[in-house]
């Protein structure tokens, strides 16, 4: 077993195609390393992990905020151990919530505590072409994740002109004097060296990490997070909700998702009408409905939707009476 943990960031605004590149990595993964998988959505509801879950994924899910914010910091911390301590990946990919600030990434993966288990390889960027200078003029985490990304993947291209991309391309300068850029479709690019795994040498035998109990971890996460030199960037001010939904057919469906306020953010939803499953998404105006197959543990997210948005947005989503008939 080898003694260190290679470290993928996976960023990107609300809706950018986070999932679907990490399906993509999933299925071109090698099939002799042990690989790990951490969510971190922003809502109630964890979604995307049953989007991609297989019998033989290892993978934890953090929801209700992002693992860079006080607020989970510690539900992150402890799953870091956890990973550290007892599962001991060759590579561990965490998708982080579209709002996320991944800015203190580093730093969490090189705690102490970790006894320098994580090494830290890359951060892929997804961006969302048409949306993107949108996104980036009104949200500062968007200007965080250009900032901290190493690799950037301009997604659904097929929506955008040449004048679009190169705008793109031209803010991702602003922050970066040679990005590397990937212009794609369904998040599709070649992985080449990507997946590779460093080797860092087998560990020594006899040789084991030093446990941490619940107790000492528990105190070093009050001090860590008392210390005022550990700051953290607040979120971008969103908020989230999940409303139960049901139609009867897919022309219900598309009137209610019809009368979403143009204010939210974000939407993503599993529904069942009849025999049949679709994903419902919707980015900033813009939505989607795609014919799914139904995976294990999916059964209580069927008919449910979270949407994430400003206050005001989500105030107004609070009075809109989505009933059809």
């Amino acid at each position: 077993m080898k003694a260190t943990t290679d470290v993928f960031l996976i960023t990107g605004f609300l809706g950018s195609g986070k999932t679907t590149f990490l399906k993509r990595i999933i299925h071109a993964f090698p099939p002799n390393q042990k690989l790990m998988i951490l969510m971190n959505e922003f809502g109630d509801m964890g979604l995307d992990g049953k989007l991609v879950d297989s019998e033989d994924l290892a993978m934890l899910e953090i929801s209700k905020g992002s693992i860079f914010c006080v607020c989970v910091k510690t539900d992150f911390i402890k799953g870091l151990m956890d990973i550290a301590q007892n599962i001991k990946p060759d590579v561990l990919l965490i998708e982080a919530t579209g709002v996320a600030n991944p800015t203190d990434l580093k730093r969490d993966l090189g705690l102490s505590i970790f006894h320098n288990r994580f090494r830290f390889r890359e951060q892929f960027c997804l961006i969302d072409a048409v949306n993107f200078e949108d996104a980036y003029d009104t949200f500062t985490s968007v200007e965080k994740q250009i900032e901290s990304a190493t690799v950037f993947i301009i997604n659904k291209i097929d929506e955008a002109d040449e004048k679009v991309v190169s705008k793109v391309k031209e803010i991702v300068h602003r922050h970066h004097p040679d990005p590397v850029f990937h212009e794609t479709t369904f998040a599709d690019i070649p992985f080449g060296n990507y997946l590779s795994v460093s080797d860092h040498g087998p560990e020594e035998e006899g040789k084991e990490t030093e446990a941490v109990t619940s107790e000492i971890l528990e105190t070093y996460i009050e001090d860590l997070l008392a210390d005022p030199d550990y700051s953290m960037t607040p979120p971008d001010l969103l908020m989230s909700s999940i409303l139960e939904w049901s139609a009867r057919n897919v022309e219900e469906l598309k009137k209610m998702t019809a009368k979403i306020p143009t204010g939210i953010t974000r939407a993503k939803g599993v529904f069942r009408t009849g025999e049949d499953l679709y994903l419902f998404n919707w980015v900033m105006g813009k939505k989607t409905l795609t014919k799914i197959s139904q995976k294990p543990g999916m059964v209580p997210l069927i008919n449910r939707v979270v949407f994430i948005g400003s206050p005001e947005a989500m105030s107004q989503l609070e009075r809109v009476d989505f009933k059809i008939g």
